[in-house]
């Protein structure tokens, strides 16, 4: 599968192994998780062992086709399964009761906000001590063991709490089968006592999901057409603008569909960057209102028709609520709706069947496309530098943009790399993640392991700011032990430059670490691992051609000095408007 493509599939294929009908003594409650997590296509299970699941995690390893990741924490692990899912459609993790649940939490949300079906297995307490007046260690004192299911209830989209045997197999294939339905994390507890006991409805291998399609009301959707094409055929300059719902509707290629149908030209939501195909010959950059691509925001907001093709229009992506984008020109498409303007609002009308027919009935435009063409200039490079002249991020980013090619992926941290990155230019097949919705910092370590665990064709580059880095360092340690052979630019700025932007305190500014030193700490010598202190542009060219010649089998660590005031123009524009959004006084009552 690509990178970032899509998620899940309409029909699952049979395992790799035929059906087994064994004898009750080889069906456990263990094996069936296991083979079902393989027959949907999890080979990498993230976990934290802790007593409560144990006696599961021995029968995740029992199952030959399954690989458990011993993460360093569950927060990691969770972020994780997280990184797992964009790459290969679904992840899994395996934490251990309330006191893992709960820390593995704050992962989930994240993958709750960006539509990604985790699997989140929780060891739970003995199912003798359900409905008893017991207190149990790794709880909060209290004889209710509700508490971490209430927790997750509101940041998943199913709940299994599994502590009798003649109902495990329902509740198991139900809650994993509607993660992958939704595209959302789902939340199941497996009483410590019951993974290893034999059960009759477990005597065979897990019979592949078949999740039937959804299929649009034909009514609807011809409405939905006609209306849409009537409004476009009119407009004398359309664009298009995709945005990060494409890749839960699976509608990437209904979406190129069109855009090759209709000639207009195609811009990118941020969140949707890695979604739409940059090697286009209509693509025109990132739609990121004030902070847009050079000549895509000026092409997009005088433009008298617009379609969002799953857009999610929140403060971060409207810069501050400042878009200059009119309702009653914009067509919205979500993935089960559609609504034109400021009329008709179409419902069960799924996305990729609206593109895909809607590309039969527009006729061609390409006015936007020449408008752009005509006012385009080429971005500047970078100044020319002294030679030991500290190295700047731009200059930085410039030397990323060359290592770029389809056996890549990009992963950037929550802060200025979300800027740097967004204006990398993406060749096909390169994969590109980040977590924009939910911006969770340190999301990034975790997601990087789980990447790079899921697509082991791609070599993935994480750009790391230091701040973020500290919340999560550890689970580099793990990257090591899987024999990962990513490439990590920590950005070392001396703190949390993207809050500096939007309000400043001496709380952004962090103690700094020797992270070179820590990560060669971590590595202790075992497994491959390489590091270096990058200060000037050509440390800079140096550890790149190290990284990617004698060390491209090894994770590489490469740590850039950068003055704390080095940011994009995007954050700073970025950031004075988020400010302005953040600061605005009461309504008055």
């Amino acid at each position: 599968m690509e990178a970032g493509n899509k998620i899940g599939s309409t029909a699952h294929p049979t395992s790799l192994h035929p059906p087994v009908r064994g004898d009750a003594t080889s069906g456990t409650l263990g094996r069936h998780l296991a083979r079902r997590l393989v027959e949907i296509g999890v080979k990498d299970v993230f976990s934290v062992p802790g007593d409560f699941n144990l006696t599961l995690l021995d029968h995740l390893i029992e199952e030959p086709e399954l690989n458990l990741v011993g993460c360093c924490n569950e927060l990691n692990a969770g972020y994780a399964a997280d990184g797992y899912a964009r790459a290969k459609g679904v992840g899994a993790c395996v934490v251990t009761f309330t006191v893992g649940g709960l820390s593995v939490l704050n992962a989930i949300a994240g993958a709750y906000s960006e539509n990604l079906p985790v699997i989140c297995i929780v060891g739970g307490p003995n199912s003798n001590d359900y409905g008893t007046n017991r207190i149990l260690h790794h709880t909060i004192g209290l004889p209710d063991f509700t508490q971490e299911l209430r927790c997750f209830q509101a940041v998943t989209c199913a709940q299994a709490v599994v502590n009798n045997l003649d109902d495990a197999h329902e509740l198991l294939d139900t809650a994993i089968s509607t993660a992958l339905k939704e595209s959302k994390p789902v939340y199941i507890s497996i009483s410590c006592n019951l993974p290893g006991i034999p059960h009759p409805t477990f005597a065979r291998d897990p019979v592949p999901f078949f999740l039937a399609p959804k299929v649009s009301n034909q009514l609807g959707l011809e409405a939905a057409v006609e209306a849409c094409a009537n409004f476009l055929n009119k407009a004398v300059k359309p664009v298009i603008v995709g945005g990060p719902k494409l890749r839960v509707a699976k509608a990437q290629k209904a979406f190129l569909e069109l855009a090759d149908a209709c000639g207009y030209p195609i811009a990118v939501m941020p969140s949707g960057k890695g979604l739409v195909p940059e090697h286009h010959p209509h693509f025109i950059g990132t739609y990121w209102g004030a902070v847009s691509t050079s000549f895509c925001g000026e092409i997009v907001e005088s433009a008298d028709a617009y379609v969002f093709v799953g857009p999610i229009f929140n403060d971060y992506s409207s810069v501050g609520y400042s878009l200059l984008i009119k309702k009653e020109k914009a067509i919205v498409v979500q993935p089960n709706r559609v609504t034109i303007g400021n009329g008709p609002s179409l419902g069960w009308v799924f996305m990729a069947d609206f593109l895909s027919a809607l590309a039969k009935k527009l006729k061609r435009n390409t006015t936007a496309v020449e408008n752009y063409r005509r006012i385009f200039v080429p971005p500047g490079m970078p100044l020319k530098h002294g030679n030991d002249e500290p190295l700047r991020v731009n200059v930085l980013f410039k030397h990323i943009q060359e290592m770029l090619s389809g056996d890549s992926a990009v992963i950037a941290e929550t802060g200025d790399s979300w800027f740097n990155c967004q204006k990398l230019h993406l060749p096909e097949n390169c994969g590109y993640e980040f977590q924009m919705q939910y911006g969770s910092i340190g999301w990034s370590v975790g997601a990087t392991l789980g990447y790079a665990q899921a697509a082991k064709d791609k070599r993935v580059i994480a750009c790391i700011g230091d701040g973020s880095f500290q919340v999560t360092a550890q689970d580099i340690s793990t990257m090591i032990r899987c024999g990962q052979r990513s490439i990590i630019f920590l950005i070392n700025n001396g703190g949390y430059t993207i809050e500096v932007e939007i309000h400043d305190g001496p709380y952004n500014v962090i103690k700094n670490w020797n992270y070179t030193a820590l990560v060669d700490a971590i590595h202790n010598g075992e497994g491959k691992c390489w590091t270096a202190k990058v200060r000037t542009e050509d440390e800079l060219k140096e550890a790149i051609a190290t990284a990617t010649g004698e060390q491209k089998d090894s994770l590489c660590f490469i740590e850039v000095f950068a003055h704390k005031d080095d940011t994009s123009k995007e954050l700073l524009e970025w950031g004075s408007r988020v400010s302005s959004a953040n600061s605005r006084p009461p309504n008055p009552q």
